[in-house]
């Protein structure tokens, strides 16, 4: 290898780390938001991308709810959701869950018993990535509670 191809190299990834360190900066300065609509087109354009106009076509004219505020309403998203697609719903979020953790990249450490495992609605999982991605690198503790007549049942 010549000493030109080899300067050129080591130019070129010079330029390609710093390209990577600002994507890197400009992705932690995306908003929330915008990262939960990423992971919702995501999870609709799987469906097809006629599905998934169509799914934002009916959000915007038959429930009132514009692509743009989706995160800020969550639970009357999930709702719509509902009324759309039945039971199917839940395989719907599950899969937008899937593309916002892959986007977060949130970890967690379950300190509760074993036998007891938290049941999060879709708005509860969205609320707990919204924690996790804005306190980055900060522990954030939740507390999952159980209803009363759960507690009941548990210790009868």
């Amino acid at each position: 290898m010549t000493h030109e191809k080899l300067v050129h190299m080591l130019l070129c990834r010079k330029k390609r780390q710093r390209w990577d360190e600002e994507l890197n900066r400009n992705d932690r300065c995306k908003k929330f938001e915008d990262v939960l609509l990423e992971a919702v087109d995501e999870a609709f354009s799987s469906l097809g991308e006629s599905v998934k106009a169509s799914i934002y076509f009916h959000l915007e004219h038959k429930f009132i709810l514009p692509k743009q505020d989706i995160p800020y309403r969550i639970d009357d998203f999930s709702d719509a959701l509902e009324r759309i697609f039945g039971m199917a719903t839940k395989h719907l979020e599950i899969l937008i869950m899937k593309k916002l953790h892959d986007k977060i990249t949130c970890f967690y450490q379950w300190n509760g018993p074993s036998w007891l495992v938290p049941d999060l609605t879709f708005m509860q999982y969205v609320e707990l990535l919204r924690l996790c991605y804005e306190e980055k690198g900060k522990a954030v503790e939740v507390e999952v509670c159980i209803n009363a007549k759960e507690k009941q049942k548990q210790r009868i």
